[in-house]
Formats: structure tokens, sequence, C-alpha cells
């Protein structure tokens, strides 16, 4: 199962990363003499509302999500593994405060801040820096489960007898942190950032489902969600699921791959 999940997401990728060469029309071209056609030779998922081909846009936007999710879960990974390291080795009231900070962004409605702050921008903002922005706060406001499990972990290696080796025959903390810990840290790390990267694409698919993702002309696979609102339409066009399938798959597989990983931490 985890072999299978990791091909199919390494397929799903090169697609996605040869959407230029793949895709039948540009994203952002308006077909006015058909809008909402059926599935044709010319249109193989149809078209939207503006006559835009579906295929492409969901090749395009399915990119853009696959781009930009795993570079903010590797962000925030490497952000809870700075602050679980200052944590396990700055001393009890670094690790005090660390956990009080991870403790209050946990607390907090992440998903209604990320709305907050998402709603704050300009209408007019530039597609690109929306999409840099939206998922910067991701980044910055998944830190805080992988940090607790990371400073758990290194408080248990810590008192290893490698760890303990290490400081008896002078080491500093540092280096013991960075030379021993660290590398035995790897497999949770990549644990954590299979688990954060698809909780990145679902809320980036919550943010277009509300029109607060990523903006027009730009296509993704939440603002392609937003066509599911009509329901006498996908009755017509049932490949209009197409976006909410493509979201399915590559959430199971880093499911299917955190499933197996969970063994070798």
């Amino acid at each position: 199962m985890r072999r299978t999940a990791g091909w199919v997401l390494l397929a799903i990728t090169a697609l996605l990363f040869l959407s230029d060469c793949v895709a039948p029309h540009p994203y952002s071209e308006q077909f006015r003499e058909t809008p909402r056609a059926g599935i044709c030779r010319r249109f193989p998922l149809g078209t939207d509302d503006l006559g835009r081909d579906r295929l492409s846009r969901l090749l395009y936007g399915g990119r853009i999500s696959l781009e930009c999710a795993p570079a903010a879960a590797f962000v925030s990974s490497l952000l809870a593994l700075t602050l679980a390291l200052a944590g396990g080795y700055g001393g009890h009231w670094a690790g005090r405060l660390v956990g009080v900070a991870a403790d209050l962004c946990l607390s907090l409605p992440w998903l209604f801040a990320l709305l907050a702050a998402r709603a704050a921008l300009p209408l007019d903002a530039p597609a690109g820096a929306t999409v840099l922005v939206t998922f910067g706060l991701l980044s910055l406001l998944g830190w805080a489960g992988p940090c607790r499990m990371l400073m758990a972990a290194v408080k248990v290696r810590r008192q290893s007898e490698f760890a303990l080796a290490a400081h008896a025959a002078g080491c500093s903390g540092l280096r013991i942190a960075v030379v021993q810990i660290l590398p035995n840290l790897i497999p949770l790390l990549w644990t954590q950032f299979l688990v954060t990267m698809p909780a990145f694409l679902l809320a980036e698919a919550n943010l277009g489902l509300l029109g607060l993702g990523v903006p027009e002309p730009l296509p993704s696979i939440g603002g392609m969600l937003r066509d599911l609102a009509d329901l006498p339409n996908v009755a017509r066009h049932p490949l209009a699921l197409a976006p909410a399938a493509l979201l399915f798959v590559m959430v199971s597989c880093c499911q299917l791959l955190v499933s197996a990983d969970e063994y070798h931490v």
C-alpha cells in the first residue's frame, strides 16, 4: 500500500508539473460560445460558466496547490524542528516558553484567524502575492502540533545513552542537539511533514470554497470546488467532481504514507 500510494502520488505530481505540455488550452482562455459545455473531444471535462476548459484549469490549479502546500509544510516543519530543539536544549524556561506558545497556537481557531487575515487583503492584490500570503500564513500557523511531537522526542532522546555519552565526552548542548539528536528526528520530521501537507491542501480548498483562496484568474482546487454548489449542473456533468476526486486521492496517498511510516518512527 505504501509503495502504491507513493507511485500514485509521484504520477500525479509529474502530470501536474507537466501541465504546460499536457493541458489542451490556457487556463484563462474563455470560449464564450460554449459555456457549461459537456464532455467532448475538445473539452474532456467540459467548461465552466465562463467557457474555460475544466481540464486545463484542474491541471494548472493542482500544480499551484502541489507547489505551495509542500513548500508551506516544509517551512512549518523546519520552524517546528528549530523551536523543538531550542525548547529541548535551551533550559527549563525555554522549554516552558515554547510549550506555552505551542499550546496558545493550538487553542486558537486558526482557520478563522486565517480567514480574517486573508479577508484583510485588498481585493485588487496581485494573485501571486495573495498565494504567497495565504500559504505563508499556513506555514506560520501550522508549526505547533509538529513542534510538540518533536519536542517530546527531543526530551526522550536527550536521556538516551548516546546523548549522555556525548555529554560526558564534553560536547556542548548545541553539538549534541545538531549532531546526535537531529539525525534521529528525521523519520518523525518526515511523518509530520506528510501529516501537515494534506492539512494545508484541505485548508486551501476550504479557503477557495469560501472565495478567499487563490484569486482569479489563477485556478486552484478550492476555487474549482465552488462549482459544486450548483447541484443541477453537477448532476448533468458528473465530471465536475474531478477536483474533489483529485484532492481525495492526494490526501489519501499522503495518509497511507503516514500510516506506513508510523511503524518506522
